[in-house]
């Protein structure tokens, strides 16, 4: 990964900032040595495994990625509700199912974050992405990827992946511009 002289000493700003806090948080203590060997470790190690690192797209709208965290908590709480109430009813309403849902998406963070997304949200749990970008050669154009997703309680399937597409899908690509 060629870097351009903006980030030559701080590829990954944020991770380089977590990596500091965290130093600080495990010595409990903000005294100069402390302060010192945080900033030396928050810089060296970035760059030190910097090769090992594929590259990812960037988060392009961080206001919308804010708005989407939003999203998926609210989700994840409603959700609760409506598999507690799934739950403790009547075990013949569940109709538990494995569904494939078309990715757009083709960079691995993005799909990444979708799936875990999924698997957040109560009553989804996602199972696996097909097929797997590791079988095609760079270059290739690759053919459909799906998302595999176990459903608890499945009532339309149409209306299950247009949701995760509107609801889950669109806005990662408009935050990561892919």
């Amino acid at each position: 990964m060629r870097l351009t002289p903006k980030y030559r000493w701080l590829p990954t700003p944020f991770r380089s900032l977590l990596l500091f806090m965290v130093w600080l948080l495990l010595n409990q203590s903000i005294e100069a040595v402390h302060l010192f060997f945080g900033v030396i470790l928050a810089l060296l190690i970035p760059l030190l495994t910097l090769r090992f690192r594929e590259p990812q797209p960037l988060i392009e709208r961080p206001l919308l990625a804010l708005r989407y965290i939003l999203l998926v908590i609210a989700d994840i709480v409603t959700a609760n509700i409506q598999v507690s109430m799934l739950i403790l009813g009547p075990k013949r309403r569940l109709n538990p199912a494995f569904v494939r849902v078309p990715l757009d998406l083709q960079h691995n963070l993005p799909i990444t974050i979708l799936a875990s997304t999924v698997s957040m949200t109560p009553g989804t749990v996602s199972a696996e992405v097909y097929p797997s970008a590791e079988l095609f050669v760079e270059g290739e154009p690759m053919p459909q990827r799906y998302l595999l997703i176990h459903v608890l309680n499945l009532t339309d399937e149409n209306e299950l992946i247009e949701s995760i597409k509107q609801r889950y899908e669109m806005p990662l690509k408009e935050i990561f511009q892919c």
